[in-house]
């Protein structure tokens, strides 16, 4: 049975603790977190938000880490160590999985160096130290082409290394500049297509669902493409609108998935 839940972003200025009470008030499966929402990794304050979790049968999905490897070769480094304290944190909390980015990558990194085997052997640094702690290692789409996501996978080369579908961040997505806009050079939804089959998890933006459909993307094929791929796992609503209800928009977007992937 596939999982619905909420990413902690699609609330703003709202604690954890109370984000976790929320998604259980709507009724939500699972929630996930970024890395910077933890106060500290103090162990008695992670126990607590571990406990608050469990009281309200609420399973963290997967942790988020921000930045990319590039830059130079102390800026990877650098990411390289964020990256693990990530796989610690959710190791600990009892997450499965952590949240890396690809975004459109530069020829050239910060050394001047082609981009891509700097870029690879951390992800296999990254890769290699979370499954010595159990945890898989999920790549969003941040923005770039189904091409390019597959063949990083293929590169990567690890059995803990997967995706996380992002709906909404590809290249020529609304998501991406400029905003509500789709580029018609871009076939999101074939990406969509060549992704699915190795995603570990996906997230489904929302821009304008206040009707209580989304209006920026066709969820209508997007629902079809996950049900044709067998996806099981988990979903998370991540609301990027404008609307100051949040907690509205998340129920109307949760609603709205119930709905077509309904007797799947």
């Amino acid at each position: 049975m596939i999982k619905i839940g909420s990413n902690y972003l699609s609330l703003k200025d709202t604690s954890i603790e109370d984000f976790i009470k929320t998604a259980h008030d709507l009724r939500l499966d699972v929630v996930d977190f970024h890395q910077r929402a933890f106060e500290s990794t103090d162990p008695e304050y992670l126990s607590s938000i571990k406990a608050l979790c469990l009281k309200y049968g609420m399973p963290i999905g997967y942790i988020g880490v921000s930045g990319l490897f590039h830059g130079n070769a102390e800026e990877q480094a650098e990411h390289a160590q964020t990256s693990k304290a990530a796989v610690d944190l959710a190791a600990f909390l009892g997450s499965p999985l952590i949240r890396l980015f690809c975004a459109t990558i530069p020829e050239k990194n910060g050394d001047g160096d082609d981009t891509w085997p700097a870029m690879v052997a951390g992800y296999q640094e990254v890769a290699d130290y979370a499954a010595t702690k159990g945890i898989g290692v999920g790549l969003q789409n941040h923005p770039v082409t189904g091409d390019t996501m597959l063949e990083i996978r293929e590169k990567v080369d690890r059995p803990n290394f997967n995706f996380i579908m992002d709906t909404g961040q590809w290249t020529g997505s609304p998501g991406s500049a400029p905003r509500g806009e789709t580029d018609p050079a871009h076939d999101i939804y074939k990406y969509m297509e060549q992704t699915i089959p190795h995603a570990m998890y996906v997230r489904c933006k929302f821009y304008v669902i206040e009707s209580g459909k989304e209006e920026w993307i066709n969820y209508d094929r997007i629902s079809e493409i996950i049900k044709g791929s067998g996806f099981n796992g988990s979903i998370s609503i991540v609301y990027e609108g404008e609307q100051e209800d949040r907690v509205e928009q998340v129920r109307l977007a949760a609603k709205y998935l119930r709905e077509l992937l309904a007797g799947y």
